[in-house]
């Protein structure tokens, strides 16, 4: 099981816990929510549990808890500029459809 983090993505992780002031990383999870039935959450990984896989790029490190790496798994973390808008986004090959607003998805059944 895997998950990418593109070279964009990787910096945007280095500059926030730079201005935070610490942390190790970035922990990325799912949870059932929105009008599709699941979203991404993001925050701070400020340590890492036994259970936790962590995985780095260009310096950077992303902290996955087992259960959403089933979910996320094959995935790729970017971060992109459109317009005035700055966002990490997921490039998730395990996304049957999401909903309107972008916010929330459904998995494969095969997940």
């Amino acid at each position: 099981m895997t998950i990418q983090l593109t070279e964009s993505a990787a910096r945007r992780i280095q500059q926030q816990l730079a201005e935070r002031g610490k942390g190790l990383g970035l922990r990325v999870g799912v949870k059932e929510s929105g009008c599709s039935g699941y979203s991404y959450v993001m925050d701070y990984a400020d340590e890492v549990t036994a259970e936790d896989v962590v995985f780095e790029a260009y310096g950077a490190k992303v902290v996955v808890d087992p259960e959403s790496l089933k979910m996320l798994d094959g995935s790729t973390l970017d971060f992109v500029r459109e317009g005035l808008n700055r966002m990490f986004r997921f490039n998730n090959p395990n996304v049957a459809d999401a909903c309107g607003c972008g916010e929330s998805f459904t998995l494969d059944k095969a997940v």
